[in-house]
């Protein structure tokens, strides 16, 4: 089995556990390229036909290629397309002007409590990646989060031999990442196998592109020639630069990732 193979079937046998023991479950879909190859492999997972809902957190701040793509695809593969917005915050005058990090955790975290808490989901499938963030690395693929939706990174469950904690009765809900094992460099390798459509903010116009994308407020471009993912593959092989740099680094930073992501950010 070729290495690309062996990153899928582990993924693909993660969402079916996810899904054959909390049954009530949802992939979040962030538009960005970690989720659409994740959701790419849950529709191979179940035959072309992904039997939840997929749900994308509307903070109204995201770039507009981001909404034509989540809709044009959404109709395109028949999703069951599930919009997670906190209107009350927007009314409210909340912006990533007032402060970013207190942005972040209302128009991003509470707005995916309220919606786990109205469709009492029992799990949520995400495509967070140990390489992405030193915070993100001390996570399990089963992750659970208790009933103040809060997340003991320091009392994690142990997982071995392929053996995942997942009894949906101790515990609120459970964050399920399928993605833990990858790279940023196997995502693109496998978007470029499988041909996965990729919004168009990641390639380069006029020497820069989006490197992570979420919030067009919160993310810059970096230096970049890489006009097709063939082209970004090669430089991602030999760049030394780190993947979220054109992230707002007020919320970068080890402590602060940590602290929001203990509060149930994604």
């Amino acid at each position: 089995m070729e290495y690309l193979d062996e990153l899928e079937s582990k993924s693909i046998f993660i969402i079916r556990e996810a899904y054959s023991r909390l049954k009530n479950v949802s992939l979040l879909w962030s538009i960005g390229k970690d989720s659409t190859s994740m959701l790419w492999i849950a529709r191979k997972a179940f035959f072309g036909s992904i039997p939840f809902p997929v749900m994308h957190i509307d903070t109204s701040y995201k770039f507009g290629e981001i909404y034509e793509f989540r809709d044009k695809y959404a109709r395109e593969w028949g999703l069951e397309l599930l919009i997670s917005r906190n209107d009350e915050a927007l009314k409210g005058g909340m912006s990533p002007e007032v402060e970013k990090l207190q942005c972040c955790n209302a128009l991003k975290t509470e707005a995916l409590k309220g919606t786990l808490a109205s469709r009492r989901f029992q799990g949520l499938i995400l495509a967070i990646r140990r390489d992405e963030h030193g915070i993100r690395a001390k996570e399990r693929y089963f992750s659970p989060r208790d009933s103040d939706f809060q997340w003991n990174y320091q009392n994690q469950p142990a997982e071995l031999w392929d053996y995942y904690s997942g009894e949906p009765s101790r515990e609120k809900h459970f964050r399920i990442h399928p993605m833990l094992h990858w790279t940023e460099l196997d995502i693109w390798r496998y978007v470029q196998r499988e041909r996965i459509p990729i919004v168009s903010l990641y390639f380069a116009k006029k020497g820069k592109r989006y490197r992570s994308i979420g919030c067009e407020t919160c993310c810059s471009p970096v230096d970049s020639q890489a006009t097709t993912v063939a082209k970004i593959v090669k430089e991602l092989e030999t760049t030394k630069v780190a993947e979220r740099s054109g992230r707002a680094q007020d919320k970068e930073d080890t402590y602060t990732m940590q602290k929001l992501r203990s509060l149930g950010y994604m």
